[in-house]
Formats: structure tokens, sequence, C-alpha cells
């Protein structure tokens, strides 16, 4: 039996394919995020960017998106380890640290449904940046349990 590619492969040797699938489709990426000018603190919001499929927890218009979306980041092997605000549960940022995917992981569960029914993807929770005022931001601010884990 061989071994999974993120347990035996560095982010910057992983081929377009494998990249594309660690993404598990959470979206939280997506969610427009406040940082604390103070503290540095990154809080979340219920906002996500105006691209982003509520529903499926993909963006509308991916490949092209930094067109519509000038300042979307681009997550890459390089980038990873300076991007503080991806989420603890990021398999980007888990397998940058050698550490192994959930159990709610589409690699692992085999099953795309299962970051939303463990209460990690944004799906259900949150609101299109286009419904926002950017001045209401603050009042979007969350801070997510994942489900089972209380």
């Amino acid at each position: 039996m061989t071994a999974a590619f993120w347990k035996t492969k560095r982010l910057s040797e992983m081929n377009d394919e494998e990249w594309e699938s660690l993404c598990d489709r959470c979206a939280q990426c997506c969610q427009v995020k406040l940082e604390d000018e103070a503290t540095g603190a990154i809080g979340y919001t219920r906002v996500v960017c105006r691209l982003l499929d509520t529903t499926r927890c993909r963006c509308t218009h991916y490949p092209d998106r930094h067109e519509h979306v000038p300042d979307c980041i681009t997550i890459d092997a390089y980038s990873v380890s300076t991007l503080d605000w991806l989420p603890a549960t990021c398999a980007y940022r888990l397998v940058a640290r050698g550490e192994d995917l959930a159990w709610w992981h589409p690699l692992v569960s085999g099953d795309p449904n299962t970051v939303h029914r463990a209460g990690i993807s944004v799906r259900g929770r949150v609101v299109s940046e286009q419904h926002v005022h950017p001045d209401e931001l603050e009042l979007h601010v969350v801070r997510w349990v994942p489900r089972g884990s209380v």
C-alpha cells in the first residue's frame, strides 16, 4: 500500500492536482478578516468574498479571481508559513508543519461533505460582502467552534 502523497511530499513537490486536492473547501480563507491595529490579532468575520458560492464553498471565478478581486491572496508552498491568518485546520498549514490531515478532510474521509458535517466550513454561516457596508464589518466578527469539539 502506498503512503498518501501529503505524507511523503513537501508542498513544493506536489503537482497541481495534488495541490488543489489538499484544499478541503472550507472557504475560511475567503472570510473577510480584520486586524486589530494595537495587538495584531486577526478577527474572522461572517462576511465572505463576493465571488464565493456559499453553498458549494468554492470561488465562482477561481482561475481568474485576481482580475475580479486584485487583493485575493494566492496560497502557495512558499507563502503558507507566512500566512498567520490561515485557520489551524488548513491542510496546507498542517502539511507544511509535517502534521496529518483531520478525519473530516475529503482526502481522508473520501467524502467531500465531511468538512461541512464537521462544522469546519463556512456553509450556512456567512453572508456575501455585497450585503454588508464596509463600516459595519466589525459587527460581524465571529468565533466558531467546530462541532464535536466541545
